[in-house]
């Protein structure tokens, strides 16, 4: 075998071999196939088969997550590949398993550099993964500015469809937004079905949403999705009319202006909307009266905030032992979680998972997840959870502080939590320590840094600001349990003749009430 000069430029790459080579494509394109013999570094284990936007950790949960009883009952029906869809008995419908869809990903680099374009297509077939699916394929498409009319190109469209054909795959996803007439020129070209990235995220969230306003919430997103991007053809479509010119031929009784199906199914839509959005005003009073009873017991809230994956349930877990749901997917916990907390001076606060964000997170969500989202603008303190781990943390972090603006949320301080330290690389953690000044080092599922963590938390919570000597009766001990037990910091106790010598700092509306037992000796 002779063997051929390498020119390629990079020397890691000259090294390689061609099944880690092949390793490295199909990481890339998250195709589901068994590992090879393909050599490991040291410290570092060759995963294929999930994308790189999942976790690589094979340890998904700790003993801090609980009995996890809510994951079990997502993954009682599982999606597998190679079933029929063609029943030989009619019994076979309540027992058969859900066909996975067979997915080919589409993207365009029109801006930043590959490695953004391939780390944003990665993500995309983690969405299709964690949606229940299979991806096949993916390409990149090069181009300036996308094309008005199929979003690709003719070429890279035709390109498309011969991938579609050759692969047998039932769905294209393309990584991006299109615009109705994109979208169906698209279709027309591949012959299946086409989706966009917002579509994809929605069904996610369809799927994941458990309590009344979230599904509320995720259904008012996907009725304003799909409002402007309703399609019909032929007579389902045409005007009501009579006579033996009418479109229907509904002849008497149907003359008159008429009103077309599309419109009537807009009427609906922007009908349920309005439903959608009273039904989810009405839920706001409920979290409103939660959060001022917090307020006016003067309770700090930090919330817990991040990219979708990052380990924020993990991490609520790990702190409380909360027990919330905890899946190495994307975006499996959308309804917020608050649990009470304290420091180790006995200061207590509450601590709020909330949903995760996305690059390109769909207006749509924004919106209709706002009252949620005013969690992380309430807060005294954001516990920013970074995955260190993914291939592009400061990208993950520009992301969501873009978020943190749409919700007026920047002005809140923010603690940058460098979480699955165990999996990253140390110098990726190093480089992330320099740019972010306020950060902690943590894993969420081994424990490292959570001390640290803790002590972030207490510092950065708003403390009680009122000094008070007090001289408190001995028949008024309920006063000393209420320093105990509320949002009170004592300094010193001292058990004298004529009662109880407390030094404390307490919060504005409690020294108010204090105010008949202050020391003036």
């Amino acid at each position: 075998m002779t063997s051929q000069p390498n020119t390629g430029s990079d020397p890691a790459a000259q090294d390689m071999s061609p099944e880690e080579i092949q390793a490295v494509i199909d990481r890339i394109l998250a195709k589901d196939v068994p590992a090879r013999n393909v050599k490991a570094t040291d410290g570092e284990k060759a995963v294929l088969g999930r994308a790189q936007a999942i976790s690589r950790q094979e340890d998904e949960h700790t003993s801090y997550d609980g009995d996890q009883q809510d994951l079990d009952e997502r993954r009682a029906l599982r999606r597998v590949a190679g079933l029929s869809t063609e029943l030989e008995d009619v019994t076979e419908v309540e027992y058969r398993q859900l066909r996975l869809e067979r997915v080919v990903l589409a993207g365009l680099w029109s801006e930043g550099t590959l490695a953004d374009a391939e780390n944003s297509l990665r993500e995309l077939a983690a969405l299709a993964e964690t949606a229940g699916s299979e991806v096949l394929d993916g390409l990149v498409q090069r181009r300036a500015k996308p094309d008005p009319g199929t979003f690709l190109g003719s070429g890279k469209a035709q390109e498309l469809k011969d991938i579609v054909m050759a692969t047998g795959a039932d769905t294209v996803v393309v990584d991006a937004e299109l615009a109705p007439s994109q979208r169906r020129s698209l279709e027309d070209i591949v012959k299946v079905k086409v989706i966009d990235r917002t579509a994809l995220i929605l069904d996610i969230f369809a799927q994941h949403a458990k309590s009344r306003e979230g599904k509320a919430q995720v259904e008012l997103a996907q009725l304003e999705y799909l409002l402007p991007r309703l399609r019909g053809w032929g007579e389902s479509m045409s005007r009501q009319a009579g006579g033996q010119v009418g479109g229907a031929g509904a002849g008497m009784g149907s003359r008159g202006p008429g009103e077309t199906k599309i419109e009537l199914d807009r009427r609906r839509i922007r009908t349920r909307m309005a439903k959608l959005r009273r039904e989810i005003a009405a839920m706001k009073p409920a979290r409103e009266t939660k959060r001022a009873n917090r307020r006016r017991n003067s309770v700090p809230s930090v919330a817990i905030a991040g990219y979708t994956n990052a380990g924020k349930s993990s991490l609520l877990n790990r702190l409380t032992d909360a027990g919330v749901l905890v899946e190495n997917a994307l975006f499996a916990t959308l309804d917020p979680t608050v649990r009470k907390a304290e420091t180790s001076d006995g200061l207590g606060y509450t601590l709020a998972d909330t949903v995760g964000f996305v690059r390109s997170l769909p207006t749509q969500l924004v919106e209709a997840f706002r009252s949620t989202l005013e969690e992380v603008a309430d807060s005294d303190l954001i516990l920013h959870v970074v995955d260190v781990s993914h291939p592009d943390p400061e990208g993950q972090i520009a992301a969501v502080r873009k978020v943190f603006s749409e919700v007026d949320a920047r002005k809140v301080p923010e603690i940058i939590v460098l979480n699955k330290a165990d999996a990253a690389d140390p110098f990726v953690v190093e480089r992330l320590k320099q740019r972010e000044p306020r950060h902690v080092v943590v894993s969420a599922r081994t424990g490292q840094g959570i001390a640290e963590l803790l002590k972030a938390i207490s510092d950065g919570i708003p403390r009680p600001s009122v000094k008070l000597e007090l001289l408190i009766p001995y028949d008024r001990g309920d006063l000393i349990s209420k320093l105990h037990e509320t949002d009170a910091e004592i300094l010193s106790l001292d058990h004298g003749e004529h009662g109880t010598r407390v030094l404390v700092m307490v919060r504005e509306g409690l020294a108010a009430e204090l105010e008949p037992f202050i020391n003036h000796d």
